[in-house]
């Protein structure tokens, strides 16, 4: 049999790439705005580009500087930002950091159980939701593993961040329906969940006049179901008038504590 190899697409897994699954809804999908400063960035930050989006010149399944939006084409600042310059500052210089983000303002953790993600797509009708789930293909879960199983070719996956928890508000089986989502993500990909830490961010503080910070005692309660997880506070991380979502000084503080935890 003859093969010819310049047909095939040849990859090497770099185990210097280190790869973090970002998921959520409006906090973890970025609600800040985006300044000058944010818009250089270390080309040892990457994004796995989640959606072909020619505003950007970037398109799906590729690698490209980390400058955002880093969710979706139209989003803004989020944590994952912060995050992965801070990871950078401070691991050697041979390492890269790649972030995967695929989060939906307004949904509930619900839509990423791959069970029963589909009795929770209609959780709004209006087109803006309607509009983010259809480009994730209507299943946003899947379309985060579908994801990271590709850039997982080129780099080693070493964590996941989460912020959620807005549409889940007073929801006492929060953190049991997070460890069951990360149960799938571990399963489906193949990850060893002593390696792979879940990082969830709280509410806007009560600090802050978070209307949503009594969501915290709850999300407090994740690392006692799920091994291997941990809560970043939002303590002092300004936000904006709404009380719901961050400003940008606000996601860059909590992407660096994201990042310190890591």
């Amino acid at each position: 049999v003859l093969v010819t190899l310049s047909t095939a697409k040849l990859q090497a897994q770099d185990p210097s790439l280190y790869i973090f699954l970002c998921f959520g809804q409006s906090n973890m999908e970025g609600q800040g705005t985006i300044e000058s400063m944010d818009r250089t960035v270390d080309e040892r930050f990457q994004v796995f580009q989640a959606l072909d989006c020619s505003n950007l010149n970037r398109e799906k399944g590729n690698w490209y500087p980390a400058i955002p939006p880093l969710t979706r084409c139209w989003t803004r600042l989020s944590p994952a930002d912060y995050f992965g310059r801070t990871m950078i500052e401070n691991l050697p210089d041979h390492i890269k950091v790649g972030i995967i983000n695929v989060s939906i303002g307004g949904s509930r953790i619900e839509l990423f159980d791959k069970d029963i993600y589909e009795s929770y797509t209609n959780t709004y009708t209006e087109d803006w939701f309607q509009n983010a789930i259809n480009e994730y293909d209507r299943n946003p879960y899947q379309y985060l593993i579908d994801l990271a199983k590709d850039a997982k070719k080129d780099g080693i996956i070493k964590g996941i961040l989460l912020h959620q928890g807005e549409s889940n508000n007073n929801d006492s089986q929060w953190p049991n329906k997070v460890k069951k989502i990360y149960d799938h993500m571990i399963e489906d990909l193949n990850l060893d969940p002593s390696k792979t830490p879940l990082l969830a961010g709280e509410m806007v503080h009560e600090d802050q006049g978070g209307i949503l910070a009594g969501m915290n005692a709850i999300i407090n309660q994740l690392p006692d179901e799920l091994d291997n997880s941990y809560v970043i506070s939002s303590s002092s991380c300004s936000d904006q008038d709404d009380n719901i979502h961050f400003d940008a000084a606000g996601y860059r503080e909590l992407g660096k504590r994201y990042a310190a935890k890591m």
